[in-house]
């Protein structure tokens, strides 16, 4: 039994659920041609495949059915999410919708809002974006200067942010943004979070190209933006709670210790046609820390399942998992001395390392830097 089934040994409705989803990924790809990629749930963006998820009814799992969605539980959208990884499929234009955006307009969001949205995350319809960080504050949250001013009817919003994956694909931004002056006692009051389209008039989203020509971040900008109050996520001034909370859906997933899993699997199958004792305790080590991460991320999500707190272990997922992910990247790169010149995988393995290799420096990064992540867990022990 591998380690992924293990979470459905003795849960007979997940690991239906798991042998579905297997079986829709295997015709969807035979189908429609795609390829297993890395770090898909950022690069690759293919809409037509979220429909086609949506309409098999593999995403807005845990939301309630009188919005669209399934009504099920993190422990069936851990399985599904974790079925996605493994397969290299291409997930992007969905994802943020589905793991943020949903939990956060079940937990902070009006009835209409819910009604507006929710279907359409639950349908692979509907894309979002995140605005947190800025230019100038980096994953220092309680630094950011995008601010909403009062007016008639709703706000006037004004700043920037940073690093908006999908944002010039996406419907919206979930922006995060100062409705009161800062407090140097009190750093992470007066923020609040707003729900804004970014056809509206006043915003302007330039490109972050990566080192490999991929347009995957932007530069969002907003001047003057209205926004009204029907637009706004959850109470002003609550917004740092709201965010602390939405991040645990961010940094626990399974995205965090698999998304450079391809890689590893394409790595085993092109090593198991040669016999190498140093390849092999290199695999041996990868799977071993992957079996441990994904029991910690497990966690996490059966914590979720029951209503509870996990920002803490959130974080450490997070931490670890990343630092896991770019190690990968450097032990498969040593691996491929252990190939032979003439392997029918060299080509394949190569490209796929060629893209690990551009997006493992951001890993640490998107979600908090490892710094801050740590800085999480040790508030959270008490220890400062």
């Amino acid at each position: 039994m591998s380690s992924f089934d293990a979470l459905c040994a003795d849960e007979p409705e997940l690991a239906a659920l798991r042998a579905s989803v297997r079986d829709f990924l295997t015709a969807d790809r035979a189908e429609y041609g795609w390829e297993p990629g890395v770090d898909t749930w950022l690069s690759a963006w293919e809409e037509g495949f979220s429909a086609r998820l949506g309409d098999a009814g593999f995403l807005g799992l845990t939301i309630p059915t009188e919005y669209g969605g399934r009504g099920l539980s993190h422990l069936h959208r851990y399985v599904v999410t974790e079925e996605l990884l493994v397969a290299g499929a291409p997930v992007a234009a969905h994802w943020i919708a589905d793991r943020q955006v949903a939990p956060g307009l079940l937990a902070y969001g009006t009835e209409e809002q819910r009604h507006r949205i929710l279907p359409r995350i639950a349908a692979g319809r509907f894309y979002s974006a995140i605005g947190m960080s800025e230019p100038q504050s980096g994953s220092d949250l309680a630094a950011a200067a995008t601010r909403a001013t009062r007016t008639d009817g709703g706000w006037v919003l004004n700043g920037r942010k940073v690093w908006t994956s999908g944002a010039h694909l996406a419907h919206q931004v979930v922006v995060l943004a100062r409705t009161s002056p800062p407090d140097p006692d009190h750093r992470h009051a007066g923020f609040s979070q707003f729900l804004v389209p970014t056809d509206a008039g006043g915003v302007t989203i330039d490109p972050i190209v990566s080192m490999d020509g991929q347009h995957h971040f932007n530069e969002t900008i907003f001047d003057d933006v209205f926004v009204p109050d029907a637009d706004v996520l959850g109470e002003i001034g609550d917004g740092w709670h709201q965010v602390t909370a939405e991040l645990s859906f961010e940094r626990s997933g399974p995205e965090r210790v698999l998304s450079t899993v391809t890689v590893i699997l394409a790595a085993i199958r092109a090593l198991a046609q040669q016999s190498s004792d140093a390849g092999a305790a290199a695999v041996g080590d990868l799977v071993a820390r992957l079996v441990s991460l994904r029991q910690l991320s497990v966690s996490v999500a059966r914590a979720l399942a029951a209503g509870e707190s996990a920002a803490n272990q959130a974080a450490l997922v997070k931490d670890l998992g990343t630092r896991f992910e770019q190690d990968s990247v450097n032990l498969v790169t040593d691996l491929l001395d252990h190939l032979d010149d003439d392997s029918p995988h060299q080509d394949r393995l190569r490209a796929m390392l060629d893209i690990a290799r551009v997006h493992s420096p951001m890993v640490t990064l998107r979600g908090g830097t490892n710094e801050v992540l740590r800085g999480v867990v040790a508030r959270g022990m008490g220890l400062r």
